[in-house]
């Protein structure tokens, strides 16, 4: 293993979940107060409000200020730029997403995440001319892009060469029915866990929660694990990764608890 590691970001989707007082939340905190509890104890939170409209400035430093240093939010990129059938005509949409304030995360800013409908096929052209209009670079800032597909059609090595090439890594998926693509093409990992279970008080077993932390660590030490699915056929280059790993399932209650296990055995 290389004596050089990235850093290991572990958390959850969004920070306001009713469910979550009392199973997370202590009862009586102020819901003012939410993303403050939340930052003390996890290390990443990936925000979904920015995939459903703009926010403000204003907003993005609030944030900002909430959480601690190191701290790391990753953000939805907007659905205005990836739900339409001519993705190079996106770029309206990119850059008033990035207008809207969205540096004022200062360094708590990590990577955009750009979702896609699961109906969205591969076209190499077509995906080729989106990976070109996001910024690689704003005010002197070097941006961080992670795209979630979720057809079967982009599991092919064409696929994981574009992305090599634009140096964009795909969401590793641990998901029902979406694709799970493990393929390392960037300086840093995204994983969505979406398997948990609110019957376990952990969210996952003890001994899947170990396998996760295994992974992150090898991920972030410059390996690829051997027990994940991966399309392409060039091996990449081992060199220390950031791991933006999300505990997100349907049921949600206990996603808190098995991001913070995963922290614990990742300290």
């Amino acid at each position: 293993m290389m004596g050089k590691a990235g850093n290991i970001y572990v958390g959850i989707g969004g920070w306001t979940f009713a469910p979550w007082r009392g199973a997370f939340y202590p009862d009586k905190l102020a819901q003012a107060k939410e993303l403050a509890y939340a930052a003390s104890r996890l290390t990443s939170i990936e925000i979904n409000g920015t995939y459903y409209g703009s926010q403000k400035p204003e907003s993005f430093r609030k944030w900002a200020r909430e959480v601690p240093d190191g701290f790391i939010f990753s953000l939805k990129g907007p659905r205005f730029a990836t739900n339409r059938r001519v993705l190079a005509e996106a770029g309206d949409s990119v850059k008033r997403f990035y207008d809207s304030g969205v540096l004022e995360l200062g360094d708590r800013l990590g990577p955009v995440l750009w979702q896609f409908a699961p109906t969205k096929t591969f076209d190499e052209s077509d995906f080729g001319k989106f990976l070109e209009v996001l910024p690689k670079k704003l005010d002197g800032r070097a941006l961080r892009h992670v795209v979630e597909v979720r057809h079967d059609s982009f599991c092919t090595p064409a696929f994981i060469s574009l992305l090599r090439q634009f140096q964009v890594p795909v969401v590793f998926a641990e998901h029902g029915k979406y694709p799970a693509i493990a393929d390392t093409v960037a300086d840093f990992v995204y994983a969505r866990l979406q398997r948990g279970s609110d019957e376990i008080k952990t969210c996952y077993p003890p001994k899947q929660l170990d396998t996760w932390a295994k992974r992150f660590r090898c991920w972030a030490t410059g390996g690829e694990p051997d027990d994940l699915p991966r399309v392409g056929e060039a091996q990449p280059k081992k060199v220390a990764r950031d791991v933006f790993a999300y505990v997100i399932h349907e049921g949600k209650v206990r996603a808190p608890a098995g991001a913070m296990e995963l922290i614990a055995r990742l300290r």
